[in-house]
């Protein structure tokens, strides 16, 4: 793959953030209100008991790691409609334009867009709420590690999605983190679910991450079946990233063979 292409991918997202500032909204408005909402609940909720430092660091926590993910999965799914909306994805393929490249290029928007965002949270947590993230120690990082993954396997396979089924399908997309969430223990231990979706837990990759930092905020120590957890979490997203992007692919070329990629450069 060409770097020249990829960045060429990304600059045109740059671009269109500079032509339209009202884009930002969708990377530190949602993130804030977030922040700013679970914070003064964990605010409300610790004054009865004295444990306003773990609730935050569960509870903001949570929120934070969140939506690093929610900005990954939607910054690649935003940036593939951008081009679906504007009528101008045939056009990057009359070009030399390689399909990984294409995709590469959406990866690296959802990287700035998350980035931001994260870094949005953890200015806005310390500021309001005098909690740090950094708490956590160096297992921050493969727990972000893991949570990008997961989230750009979930950008590619609803951005496929998207590309099948066609612009309308968008709304499936939007509510995917939610869903996500109820499963993956982003606020709560997985041992309050009944046993049939703690089987569905344990295909998600985040329900490792979130479980892992819960047990560290616990026990302020790192444990053996932390380490398993991890490798699983990454292992799983690892495989749903290669197997979304092999979906994505697999429509691409279906699409060029049945001549439908045309319907995405006229209005339906």
């Amino acid at each position: 793959m060409r770097p020249s292409s990829i960045y060429a991918i990304f600059l045109r997202q740059i671009y269109l953030t500079k032509s339209n500032p009202a884009r930002l909204t969708g990377i530190f408005v949602w993130v804030v209100l977030d922040i700013v909402q679970w914070g003064f609940i964990t605010k409300y909720l610790g004054g009865f008991g004295g444990a306003a430092f773990t609730l935050a660091s569960v509870i903001l926590g949570a929120v934070i790691l969140w939506e690093f993910f929610v900005r990954i999965q939607h910054g690649i799914m935003t940036a593939f409609l951008e081009d679906i909306w504007s009528r101008n994805f045939i056009n990057f393929f009359a070009s030399p334009l390689k399909i990984g490249e294409y995709i590469s290029g959406l990866v690296l928007t959802s990287i700035v867009t998350g980035v931001a965002g994260f870094a949005a949270m953890f200015l806005l947590a310390g500021a309001l709420f005098d909690y740090n993230i950094l708490r956590l120690g160096v297992m921050i990082l493969p727990f972000i590690f893991i949570l990008f993954i997961f989230g750009t396997a979930m950008g590619t396979f609803v951005s496929a999605l998207i590309f099948r089924l066609g612009p309308a399908a968008e709304w499936l997309g939007w509510p995917i983190p939610f869903a996500l969430s109820v499963f993956a223990g982003v606020f709560y231990p997985l041992s309050v679910l009944p046993v049939g979706m703690q089987m569905i837990s344990k295909l998600i990759p985040a329900s490792y991450v979130f479980e892992s930092m819960r047990a560290i905020i616990n026990s302020g120590a790192f444990s053996g079946q932390m380490a398993i957890n991890l490798f699983l979490g990454f292992a799983l997203a690892s495989i749903y990233l290669l197997l979304a992007y092999i979906f994505f692919v697999k429509i691409y070329r279906y699409n060029l063979r049945e001549g439908r990629i045309s319907r995405f450069s006229s209005a339906e």
